[in-house]
């Protein structure tokens, strides 16, 4: 995450994450504030073995898609609201308007718990056992749904 005040969103992807059983690790690194520390990261996070990297950073979000412009790993942008946002825009638009080449997966505006879901159905394209808990987890949305319409 661009910083730490982004951890309560980013957290939510480090909950599915671990409610899935898929080790991940969190950290900051700020794209504007520590440029080396971001290029330090996404230069060694294959060799760390890092699958899905996800990015979430507010403002002027470049974390995401200079991460992408650095690693051969797929990057998940989270654009966060943050206190010098303009209502989010700025960060939807700056993860989601990519050049061609550098593609940032983007998920909604605070939406870490959807990155986290598609890290995770990412990974389970090659891991059966990560599959069969994705499913099951799709199932009790479903199935959650369901009672709550018994319910009306």
């Amino acid at each position: 995450m661009g910083s730490k005040s982004d951890l309560p969103i980013m957290q939510e992807a480090a909950d599915i994450l671990k409610s899935l059983g898929v080790a991940y690790e969190i950290t900051v690194v700020s794209a504007h504030r520590t440029p080396e520390r971001m290029y330090d990261y996404a230069k060694t996070a294959e060799e760390r073995g890092l699958k899905v990297i996800i990015a979430g950073a507010g403002g002027a979000a470049h974390l995401p898609g200079m991460t992408a412009s650095i690693t051969p790993l797929p990057v998940i942008g989270v654009p966060i609201k943050s206190s010098n946002s303009i209502d989010g825009w700025d960060s939807v638009l700056s993860i989601l308007q990519m050049p061609a080449g550098v593609p940032v997966a983007t998920v909604a505006l605070n939406g870490g718990r959807n990155a986290g879901i598609l890290a995770a159905q990412i990974m389970a394209t090659s891991d059966p056992s990560l599959l069969k808990k994705i499913s099951l987890f799709k199932e009790e949305l479903k199935k959650k749904v369901l009672e709550s319409a018994e319910g009306m």
